[in-house]
């Protein structure tokens, strides 16, 4: 077999037009106009009653919970006959359509003018109508599609835009996808005759030492002026310190109405490099002038020079350095706010993860927004972009057949996304190898190959992979790799890294990741990798999330080492021990019962864990403590139970004690970890009271909150005692009121089991705990929250608006 080339990739994205993100423009080139607020929403047709609603907006997680019928649970063995479940797979949600509906007047001044309607997403597929006139369509609402509507404008009236959203058939995902217009809406302007085209820019680094960096562009320009007329091209490079490095011009005749230009090689002097730790950003300001010396359009987007590299000696390196992706592997929606994408719901998802150690998230198995993407640059977080999960019409929408789809979607995925530093892989797909009639019958060997190759006329930068699982010819034995699994760049495996080793042995060219890793296997799956050699890993279902429920009452996966709160799981701490090595970790987490399941031949989940010491006098307790320090002393109320050592030379018992029948008295429970017998950390657990108080804190601390109508604030609700400890068994309903120019979006509590729905603005604390999240409308007048409940006081906090 022939062995497979080294990738290495010197690459840096710079500039992709990101219309959602409101880039700042001036108006005689490009106006992008939000259109986010202001819709009318009508749920299953346009008779029905109207609501008002702001984007982004998941029309299914305001609706109730569906309890299933016996013959509608899961099959836990058998994923391809879990997702007929009607209810278990997509959240217990009733499958629907909605109309958005909303006028649109337009300025006289764009008479002649460019007008562009662009979406960036309708779940589950959607229609668009102008007036009436059907306009655009989606068969794949994870990716977005523009509409000109330049010359179908009514301007002596207002316009109606209409948009159908449909969530399919329950077998049309295996998950909650939530529906509707749950990405950003905007209206484009620019000049008719030059502009540039949508995602029009591909933008690599190349010769990058620490003196220089080359940048290469190629823009996508559309252009109706004579052929003998030249237009001009304006290029600044905005450094990472907001200062100008370079302006260059450059003049093009026009060839064609619509072409790639490649324009001249740009040097950047001593550049600084994009990595996890130091995520420096340029941006790219571009423009177009005509003959007649208009500006005519412009675009501008953030951007990072880095290179990437991938071997089976040295798995992945960034600028050369050995890096292992510490990682998470979960669908799109954002707990509380179903599908909704808000960047600040992201960003608090990003940085909590990055501050526990992970480094990695892969988009399992569809593109999230662009907004994610930047904020992965910005925090220097490496994504593996993944654009299906099945290659099959059922699980693309279900009205095109996939064959049809994938031309398509593959250029606009990979024209939206190539100029992101944070995008180190791209994936195709997942879990092929349990389908057996994909097209061509040979087992998704040809589909990929064609896939592969339309994606590598837009970008030859980065890798490309297939999540496999099972990873072998035969489906019980896992004897040999997959055909599929001999031909993708990087091999990824869901959860069989085991065989990792052997298959290294047989084909020396492969470059292993571990494309899904179990949370029941903790520890194991990471230390048992010869971590030299592998690009990393990615914990499936690390953040607990709607849909694929293994039965009710639970609404979803709750196998994660946080809740769908965003609060952590004792178990994180296990990760975070060896996520985070150089910090000292110690933590105790006492197990409450066994929440493990065998699900596709993999065991998943995790064993019911607790980190409080609030427990029935007497009991005999299983006790675990987390660590990477040499060994761990256990008191319980300060009496000793031994030192035990960390057994750091079994991969299966790293970082993990076991302390069994540990009799409890109320009090307090410490594990003190030492190094060399010197003490580098203490977790220490407190019985704690009664209740006496609510606490209520903002996550985002003291910040302003800006009154842009898309803004978020994190509110965090405990129940505590006189000592300001968690009361874990309060579970008393608390109600959330909010004033100002400010609405309630979120309550949750982070109980799976919980029949409460988190748009309402009352629920009950679970583990003494409840999370609400508050968006900022239009308006001047400060945010006021004010949290109750019966028998305690009732707390108010001011959120304060940026000053003027």
């Amino acid at each position: 077999m022939q062995r497979k080339q080294i990738y290495t990739y010197t690459m840096k994205p710079i500039l992709n037009l990101c219309l959602a993100l409101s880039t700042i423009l001036t108006a005689q080139a490009r106006e992008v106009i939000n259109l986010n607020g202001g819709w009318e929403f009508h749920r299953g047709s346009k008779d029905a009653p109207a609501e008002t609603v702001n984007l982004p907006h998941d029309f299914q997680i305001s609706q109730p919970w569906v309890t299933p019928a016996a013959d509608e649970l899961p099959d836990l063995n058998n994923s391809v006959a879990n997702i007929k479940s009607r209810l278990s797979a997509r959240g217990f949600k009733e499958m629907g359509t909605g109309w958005y509906v909303r006028s649109l007047t337009p300025d006289p001044s764009w008479k002649g003018k460019r007008v562009v309607l662009d979406f960036e997403g309708i779940l589950l597929v959607g229609d668009v109508y102008l007036n009436g006139e059907k306009i655009g369509s989606t068969d794949y609402g994870y990716l977005g599609l523009d509409c000109d509507i330049s010359d179908r404008l009514n301007y002596d009236a207002p316009n109606i835009i209409e948009v159908f959203a449909d969530t399919r058939d329950p077998k049309n995902s295996r998950w909650y996808t939530g529906a509707g217009l749950y990405r950003d809406v905007n209206l484009i302007v620019t000049d008719k005759k030059l502009h540039f085209e949508r995602h029009p820019l591909k933008i690599t680094t190349h010769d990058i030492t620490p003196d220089n960096a080359r940048v290469a562009i190629v823009a996508e320009i559309a252009s109706r002026h004579s052929k003998k007329t030249p237009f001009e091209v304006v290029t600044s490079i905005i450094g990472p310190d907001n200062d100008t490095i370079l302006t260059h011009s450059q003049k093009i005749k026009t060839s064609k109405p619509t072409r790639e230009y490649e324009l001249d090689t740009i040097s950047i002097p001593a550049p600084s490099l994009w990595s996890c730790e130091t995520p420096s950003l340029y941006r790219a300001e571009m423009s177009l002038i005509d003959p007649e010396g208009n500006e005519c359009d412009r675009v501008s987007q953030r951007f990072g020079i880095r290179t990437i590299s991938y071997s089976p000696e040295n798995g992945f390196m960034l600028n050369g350095n050995k890096v292992l992706l510490k990682g998470i592997a979960n669908h799109h929606t954002l707990g509380a706010l179903g599908a909704a994408a808000y960047p600040d719901a992201m960003r608090k998802r990003i940085s909590m993860l990055k501050d526990w150690g992970f480094n990695h998230i892969r988009t399992s198995h569809n593109p999230y927004s662009e907004s994610f993407l930047d904020l992965c640059d910005e925090y220097g977080i490496l994504v593996v972009d993944e654009l299906y999960d099945k290659w099959l019409l059922q699980y693309a929408g279900g009205r095109r057949d996939w064959m049809e789809l994938w031309p398509e979607n593959v250029p606009e995925w990979i024209k939206r996304d190539r100029n992101h530093p944070s995008v180190i892989m791209w994936s195709l797909g997942n879990e092929l190898q349990m389908l057996y009639d994909l097209p061509y019958h040979d087992y998704g060997v040809t589909p990929y190959k064609l896939q592969k190759a339309l994606l590598e006329r837009y970008d030859t930068t980065r890798p490309v992979t297939v999540a496999m699982h099972p990873r072998g010819r035969n489906h019980k034995t896992d004897s040999l790799p997959a055909a599929l699994a001999t031909i993708t760049d990087i091999a990824a495996y869901n959860y069989r890294y085991m065989y990792f080793p052997g298959d290294a042995r047989r084909f020396p060219y492969m470059i292993f990741y571990q494309s899904e890793a179990s949370t029941a296997d903790m520890g194991a799956n990471w230390f048992c990798m010869d971590l030299d050699k592998v690009t990393g890993l990615a914990y499936w279902g690390a953040i607990d999330y709607l849909g694929e429920s293994q039965g009710w009452p639970v609404k979803g996966w709750d196998k994660g080492v946080f809740d769908i709160s965003l609060r952590p799981k004792p178990q994180a701490w296990f990760i975070r021990s060896y996520f985070r090595p150089d910090e000292p970790v110690v933590h105790i987490a006492v197990k409450e019962s066994n929440n493990n399941v065998m699900w596709n031949d993999v065991l998943v989940g995790t064993d019911q864990m607790v980190d409080h010491w609030n427990f029935r006098a007497g009991s005999m307790l299983p006790l675990y403590t987390y660590t990477n320090a040499d060994e761990v002393e256990l008191f319980v109320n300060g009496k000793s139970y031994g030192r035990r050592r960390n057994n750091t030379s079994s991969p299966k018992q790293r970082n993990v004690i076991f302390w069994d029948s540990i009799p409890y008295s109320a009090g307090h429970a410490e594990a003190v970890a030492y190094i060399d017998g010197r003490k580098v950390a203490t977790h220490r657990i407190e019985t704690a009271g009664k209740t006496a108080r609510l606490e209520v804190s903002v996550d985002e601390g003291d910040a302003p909150m800006p009154s842009d109508g898309i803004s978020l604030r994190h509110i965090t609700v405990r129940a505590v005692d006189s000592k300001g400890r968690t009361v874990p068994g309060d579970t008393r309903y608390i109600k959330v009121d909010v004033s100002g120019d400010a609405e309630l979006v979120g309550l949750i509590n982070g109980d799976m089991t919980s029949e409460e729905l988190s748009t309402a603005s009352s629920r009950r604390l679970h583990n003494g705990c409840a999370a609400a999240i508050i968006r900022s409308t239009h308006g001047d007048k400060a945010p006021r929250v004010t949290v109750s409940a019966e028998g305690l006081r009732p707390v108010t906090i001011n959120i304060g608006r940026p000053r003027k």
